[in-house]
């Protein structure tokens, strides 16, 4: 049985869409991300997309592909990605790759009201 690599969470009535990635994203788990998180995406079309970070173990360059991707695909349908609580290990790695030039990056709890299906 694989471990679960993400909690997603939409919130209809404020069009949001709470990400949590969890363990590791590599570029074999970036790719089954990639795929899910999409199709997803594209079904719901959210106005916001949150990308809680807390989780995760170990991220390279293939997780900074996938926020930026998950970024372009907001953009396109005329919506906002926010970088949430990131690890000590992953903000490293966004901080190396310049990402808070790029996109939002918060260290903050998501509510109880944000977080519901």
């Amino acid at each position: 049985m694989e471990k679960e690599l993400y909690v997603f969470r939409y919130d209809e009535e404020k069009k949001r869409v709470n990400l949590r990635l969890v363990g590791e994203i590599d570029h074999h788990s970036a790719a089954i991300l990639r795929h899910e998180i999409d199709e997803a995406l594209m079904k719901k079309r959210p106005n916001l997309l949150y990308v809680d970070l807390s989780g995760v173990d170990f991220m390279d360059s293939s997780g900074l592909g996938l926020i930026m991707g998950r970024y372009s695909l907001m953009k396109k349908l005329g919506g906002e990605t926010v970088v949430l609580n990131p690890s000590p290990r992953a903000k490293k790695i966004l901080t190396l790759a310049g990402m808070e030039k790029v996109i939002r990056i918060e260290k903050r709890e998501v509510k109880a009201d944000e977080s519901k299906k």
